[in-house]
C-alpha cells in the first residue's frame, strides 16, 4: 500500500493534509501516529546499525538509496493500539559515495571535485548580481584550464615522452620491445615515420577524453536525474524519460539568453555576464537560501553544456599537441607549399573551436528559480562533433609523408603547459578580487579566510592537478630512460614544480608544529575546566588529561582556515616562482644554478631530487591507494567520506567531478516527508546526524511551506554553522539558518565539545526556543558511578543517541508539533 501510495504525482503529493478538511488526514491513521526519519552522516552505516534492530525491511527505494524500517513497524500506521514513541525510519544513502569498486576511480577527478566546490564558496552577497555571476564565471574558466591540464599531461607522456622521444631513440625503443615496430631504424614501414607515431599516440589522450564524457553522462543519469519535487505548476512539457534519458525540449539560446515557456523566471546566472541589465529579477524572495529554489538539484541543462565544452576542449588539446610538431616542420623555408597553408587553415579552426569552446562556458551559468528540463540539444551533440572532426583532420594532416622529417628533442610543450600556469595565476587572482568585493559588501566575520576561501581552493585545485599531471611526467621519464642519457625528458617547468614540494612541505611542517604547541596549550587549560565541571568528584589527572586532549583537538577543525591561508599563499608564491624560473632559465633547477654559489647549487639539486622522489611516492601511494580501495570495501568506505563532503554540490564548474550524491538524496528525503504528511497527517522529526543534518536542512528547504510547517528538525553533530556555514556563506550563512529556523516548526540541535565536526548553529530568536542545546556532557560520566559502574568512553562525534538529551530532545520536538494546528509556535517570550 506504501509504494503505491509513493508513486502518487507531484501534484497530489504536494496538496498537504494542511491544506485539506482537518477531518481527512484523521481518518486516514490510527491513533496519533509520529515519524523520526533518521539521516546518517559520512562514512554510512547499516540501517540495522541505524534503528538498532537486526530485523529491517526496506519500504521504498533501491539498493543504492532506501528507507528502512523494522520489520514490526512495517505497518503502524494502520494498527489501532497506541504507540510508546515515534516510528523510525532509516534513510540510508552510502551507497551513493561508497558502492562498488568504480568509486576507487574517482580519485583521478580530484582536482575535478575541488575546484567544484570553489563555485559553492562564494561570499554571501545580496543583490551584487552582475560580481555573482562574474565570480561563477571565472570559476568555470579555471575548471576549463584543468580539463586542458589533464589531457595536455597525457599527451605530453603519450605523444611527447613515448611515440616522439622514445619510440624515436634507437637505444630507449630498444629496452622496450613494445615500442620496437615504431623505431626508426627496424623496418623503416610506414608506422616509423614521425607523424604516423603521433597520430597513433594520439588515440590514448583521445580516449581518455571520451572516456570522461561517457563516465559524465553515465552518472549523471544513474545519480542527478531524478526531478526534485515541485509544486504541480509546471507544464507537462519536458517531461524526463526514464533513466534520465535528455529529450530536448526548446531551442538552443545565444549569448546566455533563451526562450522562457509559459512566463517562467529567468534564474540568476542565466543572462550573460555582459549584458547592461538582467533581463528579469535575478533574486526574486526565497526562504532564505537558494537551496530552496526549484531547480537547485537539477543542473540538467548546465551540466550537458559544459560537458560538451570540456570534451570539445580535450579534443583539440589533443589536435594541438599533435599538429604543432608537424606544423612547425612545414613552416620551414623549402616547405611544401600545400601542408603549409593546410597548416594555417587547419590552426585557424583550432582556434575558432578554442572560442567557441569559451563562448559556451562564459554565456551560461545555473538555472535554479525553476526546474529548467530544456537541453540545447544542437549544441550539446554539435560541439564535441565538431571537436571530433578536427582531431581526425589534423591526424590525417599530421599522417601526410613528410620526407626528411626526423623526431629530436622534445616536443615544445614548455610554452604550453606556462601558458596554463598563467592563466590559471591570472584566473586565482581575479576571482580573489571579486570575492574580496563581494565580502567587503556584507562582512561576516565567522566567513572562512574573509571571503577568500573560494580562490583559495580554487589555487589548491590548479596546483593539485599540476602535481599530478608532473608526477606521472616524470614516473613515465624515469620508467623509459631512467638515466636520463637518451631522452630530453618532461617540460623543465613541470620539473620546476616538483621541485617547490619539499619548499611547501617545509611550510607546512612549521605550521603543522605551531598548531601542536596552540593544541597543547589549549589541552592544559581544558584540564582545569574539565575538573571545574565535575566538582565534589576525586580527581583523576589520567582521566582529566584525556578528556582534555579529545577537546584540544576536537577545536583544531576552527583552525582549517589558517591552514588553508597558508597552504595556498605559498603554493601562490612558489608557483609564480617555478614559472618565472622556467621561463627565465629554460632549463632545470639544476642546471640553472650550475654556475651559482655552492649553496644554492646545492640546495637546487636536492630540491630537484628530493621534489622527484617525494612525486614518485605520492604517486605510487596514490596509485595503491585506489588498487587497494577497488577491492577492499572498508577502505572504499574511507574514500567515500571525502566524497560525502566533496560531492555534496551539484556540477556547477566542472562537468566531469564525481557526481553529485545530494542531487538524489534531496529529493528522496522530500518525496518521502512530502508523501508521509500527505498520507497520514502526523507529525515528523528529521533528524539528521553530521552530513546527514546538512541533506535533512537541505531537504527541508525544498518542501513546500505547508509541509516545512509539519517537520521539526533535530541535528547533532552537524557541522551545518561550523563548517557550511563558515566555508559556504552564500547559501549556509547566518541570514540563511535563521530563514529555515522560522520556516520549520521546530529545530534543535545538539553538539559536544568533544566533536570535531559538529557544533552550535548559533541561531537565536526571542520568539521562539534557542536551536542550540547547551553542550552536552561527554563522557557521560566523569568516574565509575552507580549508573555507569565502568569507564564512560569519550563519545565525541558518534553515538548521540546513546545520550538522555536526544530522546528528551525529540519528544519536546513532538510535543511542540500540535497535532491539529500544523505550524502553530509558542507564545513568544515575555520581557522579564
Amino acid at each position: 500500500m506504501e509504494r503505491a501510495q509513493e508513486r502518487t504525482g507531484v501534484g497530489d503529493v504536494e496538496r498537504t493534509a494542511a491544506e485539506q478538511a482537518p477531518g481527512v488526514a484523521a481518518r486516514r491513521r490510527g491513533p496519533e501516529t509520529d515519524l523520526e526519519l533518521l539521516v546518517h552522516g559520512v562514512g554510512g552505516t547499516t540501517p540495522e546499525e541505524m534503528l538498532d534492530d537486526p530485523r529491517t525491511v526496506r519500504i521504498t527505494g533501491d539498493r543504492t538509496a532506501a528507507v528502512f524500517r523494522r520489520a514490526a513497524d512495517v505497518g503502524a500506521e494502520e494498527e489501532e493500539r497506541p504507540r510508546n514513541g515515534p516510528v523510525q525510519e532509516a534513510y540510508v544513502w552510502c551507497n551513493l559515495t561508497s558502492g562498488d569498486g568504480s568509486r576507487a576511480l574517482w580519485l583521478l577527478l580530484l582536482p575535478f571535485m575541488v575546484v567544484n566546490l570553489a563555485h559553492w564558496m562564494r561570499p554571501a552577497a545580496p543583490g551584487r548580481r552582475r560580481a555573482v555571476r562574474l565570480y561563477g564565471l571565472l570559476v568555470r574558466l579555471a575548471a576549463l584550464t584543468l580539463t586542458v591540464l589533464l589531457v595536455a599531461a597525457v599527451c605530453e607522456v603519450t605523444v611527447d615522452l613515448v611515440a616522439w622521444q622514445c619510440a624515436g631513440v634507437r637505444a630507449c625503443s630498444g629496452r622496450h620491445s613494445w615500442l620496437g615496430f615504431l623505431s626508426p631504424g627496424t623496418s623503416g614501414g610506414w608506422w616509423t615515420a614521425p607523424g604516423s607515431r603521433l597520430a597513433l599516440a594520439a588515440t590514448a589522450p583521445a580516449a581518455l577524453t571520451g572516456l570522461l564524457w561517457y563516465l559524465s553522462h553515465r552518472t549523471w543519469s544513474a545519480y542527478e536525474s531524478h526531478r526534485p519535487m515541485t509544486d504541480g505548476t509546471e507544464a507537462s512539457h519536458g517531461t524526463e524519460a526514464s533513466h534520465g534519458t535528455e529529450a530536448s525540449h526548446g531551442t538552443e539560446a545565444s549569448h546566455g539568453t533563451e526562450e522562457e515557456p509559459h512566463g517562467t523566471e529567468v534564474a540568476c546566472e542565466t543572462e550573460s555576464i555582459w549584458s547592461p541589465e538582467p533581463a528579469r529579477d535575478c533574486e526574486p524572495q526565497t526562504d532564505g537560501s537558494a537551496l530552496a529554489r526549484p531547480g537547485f538539484w537539477y543542473g540538467r541543462r548546465l551540466v550537458a553544456r559544459l560537458r560538451a565544452a570540456h570534451t570539445a576542449a580535450g579534443l583539440l588539446t589533443v589536435a594541438a599537441a599533435v599538429a604543432t610538431p608537424a606544423a612547425r616542420f612545414d613552416h620551414r623555408p623549402g616547405g611544401p607549399p600545400a601542408l603549409n597553408v593546410l597548416s594555417w587553415l587547419l590552426a585557424a579552426a583550432l582556434c575558432g573551436g578554442a572560442v567557441a569552446v569559451a563562448a559556451v562556458v562564459c554565456s551560461r551559468g545555473r538555472s535554479e528559480h525553476r526546474l529548467d528540463q530544456t537541453l540545447d540539444r544542437h549544441l550539446v551533440r554539435g560541439l564535441p562533433l565538431a571537436g571530433l572532426a578536427l582531431l581526425l583532420l589534423t591526424l590525417l594532416y599530421v599522417c601526410w609523408p613528410r620526407p626528411g622529417w626526423r623526431s629530436a628533442g622534445r616536443l615544445p610543450a614548455d610554452p604550453a603547459f606556462a601558458a596554463l600556469m598563467l592563466a590559471q595565476g591570472l584566473l586565482v587572482l581575479a576571482l580573489a578580487a571579486v570575492a574580496h568585493d563581494l565580502y567587503r559588501r556584507d562582512p561576516d566575520p565567522r566567513t572562512g579566510m574573509r571571503g577568500l576561501g573560494g580562490p583559495a581552493v580554487t589555487l589548491l585545485a590548479c596546483a593539485l592537478g599540476g602535481v599530478m599531471s608532473g608526477g606521472i611526467a616524470q614516473r613515465v621519464a624515469d620508467w623509459l630512460d631512467g638515466t636520463r642519457a637518451s631522452l630530453a625528458g618532461p617540460p623543465v617547468l613541470l620539473t620546476w614544480q616538483a621541485s617547490a614540494i619539499p619548499a611547501l612541505l617545509a611550510v607546512l611542517l612549521v605550521l603543522a608544529a605551531g598548531l601542536a604547541v596552540r593544541t597543547a596549550r589549549l589541552s592544559r587549560a581544558e584540564r582545569a575546566r574539565v575538573h571545574h565541571e565535575h566538582p565534589g568528584e576525586p580527581e583523576d589527572p589520567a582521566r582529566s588529561r584525556a578528556i582534555a586532549h579529545v577537546r584540544a583537538m576536537a577545536a583544531l577543525t576552527d583552525r582549517a582556515p589558517l591552514v588553508v591561508a597558508v597552504l595556498s599563499a605559498t603554493t601562490l608564491i612558489l608557483g609564480a616562482g617555478a614559472l618565472a624560473g622556467a621561463a627565465a632559465t629554460g632549463k632545470t633547477p639544476d642546471g640553472a644554478a650550475h654556475r651559482t654559489y655552492d649553496a644554492v647549487r646545492v640546495a637546487a639539486e636536492t630540491s630537484q631530487a628530493l621534489g622527484s622522489w617525494l612525486i614518485g611516492l605520492g604517486f605510487l601511494m596514490f596509485v595503491t591507494w585506489g588498487r587497494r580501495a577497488y577491492k577492499d570495501a572498508s577502505a572504499r568506505r574511507t574514500i567515500g567520506i571525502l566524497w560525502d563532503v566533496g560531492t555534496f554540490w551539484p556540477r556547477a564548474a566542472h562537468p566531469f567531478a564525481p557526481p553529485c550524491y545530494a542531487e538524489r538524496a534531496v529529493p528522496d528525503l522530500t518525496w518521502r516527508m512530502a508523501a508521509w504528511t500527505r498520507r497520514t497527517g502526523g507529525r515528523l522529526v528529521l533528524s539528521g546526524h553530521s552530513q546527514g543534518s546538512v541533506l535533512a536542512a537541505a531537504a527541508a528547504w525544498q518542501l513546500t511551506p505547508a509541509v516545512r510547517r509539519r517537520v521539526a528538525l533535530l541535528t547533532y553533530g552537524s557541522p551545518l554553522e561550523r563548517l557550511y556555514g563558515r566555508w559556504f556563506p552564500a547559501h549556509f550563512g547566518p541570514s540563511a539558518l535563521a530563514a529555515l529556523h522560522q520556516d520549520v516548526a521546530c529545530w534543535r540541535n545538539l553538539y559536544r565539545r568533544t566533536d570535531p565536526i559538529g557544533g552550535p548553529v548559533r541561531v537565536r530568536d526571542t520568539a521562539v526556543p534557542d536551536v542550540d542545546h547547551e553542550p552536552l556532557q561527554d563522557p557521560l560520566a566523569y568516574g565509575r558511578t552507580l549508573q555507569h559502574p565502568l569507564p564512560a568512553p569519550v563519545l565525541g562525534h558518534g553515538d548521540y543517541q546513546a545520550d538522555p538529551a536526544f530522546a528528551r530532545e525529540r519528544a519536546r520536538l513532538l510535543a511542540r508539533l500540535h497535532p491539529d494546528l500544523p505550524g502553530q509556535r509558542p507564545e513568544p517570550k515575555q520581557p522579564g
